[in-house]
């Protein structure tokens, strides 16, 4: 399997998951798409520096051969597979109540002192 045909199969995985699965539909949201030039531009920093470099090397029959900043097009579609599931999987998550608060320390004294100042109860008032 080549790393184009690999690419596209996480790309149609991520929207099948997104999409039927757990059904959080991000990539029928503005925001998702909205924000997600922040992820590319980070992401092609890294492979440009990757690959421009030589650190990383691609099997040139494995892919297109389309560049964009040193880095295949395949790269960007499985950066795009890798952050539409971890982010369906939060959502998902999210809306099923699963840790809603901190629970490693419940924040920091900054935290606490604007909360005190605010009226809320920490959790661990509780």
């Amino acid at each position: 399997m080549t790393y184009t045909v690999a690419a596209l199969l996480g790309v149609a995985g991520a929207l099948v998951v997104d999409l039927a699965v757990l059904r959080t539909r991000l990539v029928t949201r503005v925001v998702f798409w909205a924000t997600y030039p922040i992820i590319i531009t980070f992401q092609l920093l890294s492979n440009g520096i990757l690959t421009g470099r030589g650190i990383v090397l691609y099997d040139p029959a494995a892919i297109i051969g389309w560049r964009l900043v040193h880095a295949p097009v395949e790269d960007l579609l499985f950066g795009f597979a890798m952050v539409l599931l971890t982010l369906s999987v939060w959502v998902w998550l999210g809306r099923r109540g699963v840790q809603r608060t901190p629970a490693a320390g419940e924040g920091s004294r900054l935290l606490r002192w604007v909360r005190s100042r605010t009226g809320q109860r920490d959790s661990a008032d509780t």
